[in-house]
């Protein structure tokens, strides 16, 4: 695996390094010693899966707050998505800042979200899949979220946004300060 620092601080790419041979290939997705060496969780609780109809569609910002932060690894297993972090942590190098990248499932890249950062994304085509392992069980009391447009972020999206659920659109605008912690 190729690891690349992100300009998130805690946050990681991470490319496969594929076996190919005439079957196809063989590669590693999850190292725990390699990846607790950098500060990654690895006392993954739950994976989840999600399915996007539609091109346009956005699912997030969204976090959980303390006591019951996660830390995720993402990646898209069908379709291409515009995957989003933004730095909530008060006491982060990177506080209020956002990373995007794009994730295709062709290319099985994933990112590694810490602990106190709120997570979205954007479909890019129809019909995409996106799994994801968390650190955390999801606690429907502790789940918080900031809205996809807030100026206060300025995330720059490379499409229009065409499907959104109504609690996605209802978070409270920037600088309220978030719970981290």
């Amino acid at each position: 695996m190729k690891i690349t620092d992100t300009k998130i601080e805690g946050a990681y790419l991470i490319d496969i390094e594929p076996i190919i041979d005439d079957r196809g290939f063989f590669t590693r997705l999850w190292d725990k010693a390699r990846f607790e060496n950098l500060g990654f969780s690895s006392n993954w609780v739950q994976g989840n899966l999600s399915l996007s109809k539609e091109m346009g569609t956005l699912r997030g910002l969204h976090y959980q707050v303390a006591p019951y932060e996660e830390a995720k690894l993402v990646r898209c297993i069908r379709g291409a998505i515009f995957d989003v972090i933004l730095d909530l942590r008060w006491d982060s190098s990177t506080h209020m800042q956002w990373f995007g990248v794009q994730l295709i499932a062709t290319e099985h890249r994933m990112i590694y979200i810490p602990q106190g950062c709120a997570h979205g994304f954007l479909t890019l085509v129809d019909d995409c899949e996106v799994e994801y392992l968390v650190s955390q069980y999801y606690h429907p009391e502790a789940e918080a979220g900031v809205r996809y447009n807030d100026p206060a972020f300025g995330i720059e999206w490379p499409l229009p946004i065409r499907i959104i659920s109504e609690k996605d659109t209802s978070w409270p605008a920037y600088p309220r300060r978030y719970p981290t912690k």
